[in-house]
């Protein structure tokens, strides 16, 4: 099993809309490396960070699973969608995307109270100039913030 941290901006999708849904598709996504990881490496299964970006508030707001394996984001074939990609095509997709299904919602882990926590310094949702919407959590990095987030300094 594989852990990620995956970025939503709450008016777009957020993890109570996530809650209200059996599962979302995870549409829209347009950087190669966040494409890969959702291609190459998710899972079935594998523990989501709920991240809520672009907001007053921005941090972790709910755990969730990976509910599907990759398939093309319809998006992209879609004039009409800001995400549409003139250059993709149904024969060779250039952009995946997977369904994800919340799991709970839990109390907002700041990007605050994560950078203040050792543990996690290497997480790399804190490290400067990093925009990726998807990025891999280790198995320590994981347990620390279920840990944070029931209210322990540590595992």
């Amino acid at each position: 099993m594989a852990y990620w941290l995956m970025k939503s901006e709450p008016d777009e999708v957020s993890i109570d809309d996530a809650l209200a849904a059996s599962s979302i598709p995870w549409f829209g996504v347009r950087n190669y490396q966040a494409r890969n990881f959702m291609r190459d490496r998710m899972q079935p299964g594998d523990g989501v960070l709920f991240y809520h970006s672009s907001c007053d508030q921005p941090g972790i707001a709910g755990l969730a699973e990976v509910a599907s394996s990759a398939y093309p984001d319809h998006t992209q074939f879609d004039p009409a969608s800001k995400y549409f990609d003139p250059k993709s095509s149904a024969e060779s997709p250039r952009w995946m995307m997977v369904d994800v299904r919340a799991l709970r919602k839990t109390r907002l882990l700041s990007l605050a109270e994560l950078r203040a926590c050792p543990a996690l310094s290497d997480m790399l949702v804190l490290q400067k100039g990093s925009r990726l919407s998807i990025t891999p959590v280790g198995v320590a990095e994981w347990r620390q913030v279920l840990a944070l987030l029931e209210g322990k300094k540590s595992p």
